[in-house]
């Protein structure tokens, strides 16, 4: 799928020591900014593309997961992503779920099924890149005060064909009722836009809170109240959906069906929930945290999977909605297959954290994209 002969060899490849600091918390890797001093090669000039009406250098992007704030989204504009995903923000300030946030599995012990639990590897992976992990965050969020300002800021840093998408989500406080659970999505997607977010995704599928914040798009109705709610309030700004995997194509064509009159787009897939256990049968992340989100790694062939099933009912059934992938998008050539596989936009995640080089290699190979 990849013409390696194209690759410029002064790019670097993978760094040694990742981005995102795994032996501290959520909140000191925010407020310190990436773990990185670069060097920042120059980005191949391509064609430019529309995403959403916005033109852009490229449809290759950081999904809702480490652009923490204006620090991590300039640098990640700087090495040539384009898309960039504001992570999740709330209308009240909530912390991160305490240290450890990321571990890696054996692995051998590495399964696409969430009824297999995994075992915490011994060290670190030889290929961190490739490798499948494991993260425990939550869905934290500084406050509004903070946020409005800094999402001014990454606007302000964005270069000419890059857009900025925030994530958005409800928060479930105890005894919330419905009504008022859909109009704090609003009223943040709304804030949202007013701070600088050109195009918001609602966050439907966090698979590590053990709240009715978690894996909403799996209940068709409220998601698509939500979303229609939510499209009613921001008019139109282009407005995207974040689901986890669905393995069922009567359950998958429902939720398109559904969301189709009221959204632009469907990111998928989140990282799935599954388990990991310590070697002595304990849960990795403590007894509070049996489940997390899988990360990197397998998800490609999951992620992969889901995307080629909801372009073929969307062109099937003339939906008029775009996918964005997002699940082991660790090379160039799983960004070519996601593309070949009919996604609009291919967005990065955990792996970005040692391969901040990506989007600059993916840029030299396929142009077009």
């Amino acid at each position: 799928m990849g013409r390696t002969d194209s690759i410029d060899t002064k790019v670097p490849g993978p760094v040694s020591r990742p981005l995102y600091r795994m032996d501290q918390t959520f909140e000191v890797n925010a407020a310190a900014g990436p773990d990185f001093d670069g060097p920042f090669p120059a980005v191949p000039v391509t064609p430019t593309k529309e995403f959403f009406g916005h033109p852009v250098a490229s449809r290759i992007g950081v999904a809702a997961s480490l652009v923490l704030n204006s620090a991590w989204g300039e640098t990640f504009g700087r090495l040539g992503f384009d898309l960039l995903t504001y992570k999740t923000i709330r209308r009240r300030r909530k912390l991160a779920h305490p240290a450890p946030n990321w571990l890696y599995p054996d692995q051998t012990s590495v399964s696409k099924s969430r009824d297999v639990p995994m075992t915490l590897g011994l060290a670190l992976p030889g290929d961190p890149v490739s490798a499948t992990a494991v993260g425990s965050i939550g869905m934290p969020s500084v406050a509004p005060e903070v946020w409005r300002e800094d999402i001014g800021k990454t606007r302000q840093a964005l270069r000419e064909g890059q857009v900025l998408i925030v994530s958005v989500v409800g928060t479930a406080v105890e005894g919330i009722t419905p009504e008022a659970f859909v109009e704090d999505f609003c009223a943040l997607a709304a804030e949202a836009v007013e701070a600088g977010a050109q195009v918001v995704e609602i966050n439907l599928s966090c698979p590590n809170v053990a709240s009715s914040e978690g894996e909403l798009y799996l209940d068709t109705p409220f998601a698509s109240r939500v979303a229609g709610a939510v499209r009613a309030r921001i008019g139109t700004v282009p407005l995207l959906v974040k689901i986890g995997a669905i393995e069922d194509d009567a359950q998958m064509a429902i939720l398109l069906r559904a969301l189709a009159p009221v959204v632009d787009g469907v990111s998928m897939i989140n990282a799935p929930s599954r388990v990991l256990l310590n070697r002595d049968g304990t849960h990795a992340f403590g007894e509070t945290r049996k489940t997390a989100g899988m990360m990197g790694g397998v998800n490609f062939e999951i992620g992969l999977d889901c995307v080629r099933r909801a372009v073929a009912i969307i062109d099937r059934e003339a939906l008029p909605l775009r996918i964005l992938a997002v699940g082991g998008v660790t090379s160039p050539e799983r960004i070519a297959a996601y593309f070949e596989a009919g996604a609009y936009a291919v967005m990065g995640a955990s792996a970005l954290a040692w391969d901040p080089y990506l989007a600059i290699r993916s840029k030299q190979l396929h142009p077009e994209f």
